[in-house]
């Protein structure tokens, strides 16, 4: 088999593979390619953390900010803070809502 390629100052190089067939240099290349499509599947672009405030989250579940208080004081929710500020993290108020029997 025999490889031609064209550089850009337009010099031809040749490459010569003895004993060699096609698929020998095809096969690993589309394995290559299955591989590169499935791991984009299944890696997505990391979202950024949505921060909710208290009346945000208090909205969302339909309960008042003494209710949210309690939650938090009982560990049902995670509060984060800055400075006087209380923020919840949207993911986690959802994922702490749990499934009844």
């Amino acid at each position: 088999m025999l490889i031609i390629t064209k550089h850009s100052n337009m010099i031809n190089s040749i490459t010569q593979l003895h004993n060699v067939n096609p698929k020998q240099i095809f096969n690993p290349l589309e394995d290559i390619k299955k591989q590169i499509e499935e791991l984009r599947t299944h890696l997505q672009p990391k979202q950024p953390t949505e921060f909710l405030t208290r009346s945000e989250v208090a909205e969302l579940l339909k309960i008042n900010l003494s209710t949210l208080h309690n939650y938090t004081k009982q560990n049902k929710l995670i509060a984060y803070g800055i400075g006087s500020r209380v923020y919840y993290k949207r993911e986690e108020v959802i994922n702490s809502i749990i499934k009844l029997k």
